[in-house]
């Protein structure tokens, strides 16, 4: 029997030039393996470019700009990692905003990685307990996050994992 836990369920996958490429590739097979739907959202249409680590990666084609993606037309976020992609996104007012409407309609939150910065910097991880890339676990500290070192962590429906080592756990989840 098939897992179709995803069925009728669309995910909106924001990331940005940088983000790292098995980060957001792995997730967006599960949830596709489970049914769902995924939409990669990012600052601009067009394509944006992944990274393998410190190389280039593939380019991705961008469905929805953050002017045109709505919370409510989804019903789950991922945020994947990367260094760049975080960095761009938790600087950008419309994916700040975008990533609190999540939250504020109770749906899940997914992030790997460097993706946690984003949640930072939209005042979203005080007094949640997460996990993050461990160069950035003082940061989520700082933020008021309940850091836990472990492959995964759910606080609700925020799920948050640290590295692409991690992503049998994540995508378990």
């Amino acid at each position: 029997m098939s897992n179709q836990r995803a069925q009728g369920r669309k995910m909106a996958i924001l990331a940005a030039d940088g983000f790292e490429e098995i980060e957001l590739t792995s997730p967006k097979e599960a949830i596709e393996a489970a049914g769902g739907e995924t939409m990669i959202v990012s600052t601009e249409k067009g394509f944006i470019h992944a990274n393998q680590h410190r190389e280039h990666g593939d380019k991705y084609q961008v469905d929805l700009s953050l002017d045109e993606a709505k919370a409510e037309d989804f019903d789950a976020l991922l945020i994947p990692g990367g260094l760049f992609s975080p960095d761009a996104l938790r600087t950008n007012d419309k994916a700040k905003s975008f990533v609190s409407d999540f939250f504020a309609q109770k749906k899940p939150v997914f992030s790997i990685c460097h993706g946690p910065q984003v949640l930072i910097s939209a005042n979203l991880v005080n007094g949640r307990e997460v996990t993050g890339f461990p160069a950035i676990q003082q940061d989520l500290k700082n933020a008021g996050g309940i850091v836990k070192d472990q492959s995964v962590v759910v606080d609700g429906g925020l799920v948050t994992s640290r590295s692409p080592d991690d992503l049998g756990d994540f995508n378990a989840k």
